[in-house]
């Protein structure tokens, strides 16, 4: 049974995410953490962001962690990062479809302040495929309700002052599209002294300011306020403000790649550890690389979706001088000082410090060498990616031959120019995604798209 993909769980709510399935998680996910806590029922923080269908399912998932032998916080609204920095030394479920439609809901799980890893949502799977049952009456667990949306609002505020961050003076304006952002980055950009302006900062599952996904095309009021206006900057959220966004004065929306890698830099730089490392994506550019490098650091790439499996990975094969300062793919970053989840809201906070410290994201952004990019996608059925990657693997190096080839996560072809190419296979769609950065970049992804649509017609004639 495959129900995780990249971010959890997530689908329609009356088709998919069902208060049904959210029963079966709970219990299974239930079960699955009385096992490995024998000797006392587990604690999990339950918490839902402003989707119309996310009461029931919040219900339904408490029914089946209780059913199964586990206690319940129930926290009510909140930003993912804020029910994932509630997990901390217990376990969490969030109901989110992050910036799906408004008729989607997804579930999230967390134990200890990170998302469950491949192996734990194996676990929850099977559970689930079983049919796993209620525990026995007598240990059933219980429920109480508690406020803890103010707890992550100060300790972000805390984590940007100790990293000596100051906006006073700062003119932001913060895009919350209807969604959990509006509980807590105006709230915590101000309380570091910014003056902060909001659109779209009241909670509405219908979404009816904009699409919970943040794009140039989505976020274009946000942007014609900032350059109408003379913002410093903008920022702009998904549904439950993992994602952020970041807009320069002048409106145009800084390439997330960009934002990554000034995030970075700022970690290894500020970093006493003698390996610094910087986890990321096959997609994310070599920009990030360039500068991570340059401050004395290092990259390690993961499979997309899976920061915290990589965060993990950096730390156990590295030496005792390695540490994971930074984790991000795009529009997602792990400030892993802070925590291990991704935190749009912390981003912001950073992001501005960081601003008002250089003297504006113009003086940021000076540094990092940000080439032409795109994105496009071949067809190929299901059925046929494994046999057009595997061309691809043959295929892609005997054309590049002066590139650095990595198979980890797909082909990646890192050139001697700083320019790559990335395919790999969608892992939700009828796709082969193709990646490319160059200053040359449409012939780069002439090419490469050629080079693919020729081991997709091959792997059809098979």
């Amino acid at each position: 049974m495959d129900l995780f993909g990249t971010a959890g769980i997530r689908g329609s709510a009356v088709e998919r995410v069902t208060p049904e399935l959210a029963l079966a998680v709970g219990r299974a996910a239930g079960r699955d953490a009385v096992e490995r806590e024998p000797g006392g029922g587990p604690e999990f923080v339950v918490a839902r962001d402003g989707r119309l269908s996310g009461p029931a399912l919040a219900a339904a998932v408490e029914a089946g962690l209780e059913s199964a032998g586990a206690d319940v916080v129930r926290a009510g609204m909140l930003p993912t990062p804020a029910l994932a920095h509630a997990s901390r030394g217990r376990w969490g479920v969030m109901l989110t479809a992050s910036h799906n439609p408004p008729a989607d809901n997804g579930i999230k799980l967390f134990c200890d302040g990170s998302e469950y890893d491949r192996d734990a949502e194996r676990a929850v799977e099977a559970g689930v495929g079983s049919g796993v049952g209620p525990a026995a009456w007598e240990e059933w667990g219980e429920c109480e309700t508690a406020v803890l949306l103010d707890g992550y609002r100060d300790d972000v505020v805390s984590y940007a002052r100790e990293q000596e961050l100051d906006l006073a003076g700062m003119q932001i304006a913060v895009d919350c599209g209807n969604g959990m952002a509006s509980l807590a980055t105006p709230a915590v950009l101000g309380a570091l002294g910014a003056t902060v302006v909001t659109l779209n900062a009241n909670v509405d599952g219908h979404f009816p300011g904009r699409p919970s996904k943040p794009t140039a095309e989505t976020l274009t009021d946000l942007r014609e306020l900032v350059a109408d206006r003379a913002f410093d900057l903008g920022i702009g959220h998904d549904g439950d403000a993992d994602r952020i966004v970041v807009v320069a004065p002048d409106g145009e929306v800084v390439h997330e790649d960009t934002v990554v890698a000034i995030l970075a830099r700022h970690y290894v730089e500020t970093s006493d550890a003698g390996d610094p490392v910087v986890v990321t994506t096959p997609n994310a550019s070599a920009r990030i690389d360039e500068q991570v490098e340059a401050a004395g650091g290092r990259v390690e790439r993961v499979r997309l979706g899976a920061l915290h499996e990589g965060i993990a990975a950096a730390r156990r094969d590295g030496g005792p001088e390695t540490a994971v300062v930074f984790a991000a793919e795009p529009w997602k970053h792990v400030h892993t000082r802070f925590g291990g989840w991704i935190d749009g809201v912390t981003s912001a906070a950073v992001v501005s410090g960081l601003a008002a410290a250089a003297g504006g994201l113009a003086s940021l952004r000076e540094p990092v060498t940000e080439r032409p990019y795109r994105k496009e996608s071949v067809d190929c059925p299901d059925d046929r990616k494994d046999v057009v990657m595997a061309g691809l693997r043959e295929r892609l190096p005997g054309r590049f031959p002066d590139a650095t080839v990595d198979t980890g996560y797909g082909v990646r072809l890192d050139l001697p120019d700083g320019s790559w190419v990335l395919v790999r296979p969608s892992g939700t769609e009828p796709y082969v995604r193709v990646y490319a950065e160059s200053e040359a970049v449409d012939a780069l992804m002439e090419t490469a798209v050629a080079v693919v649509e020729s081991a997709v017609a091959d792997a059809l004639d098979q």
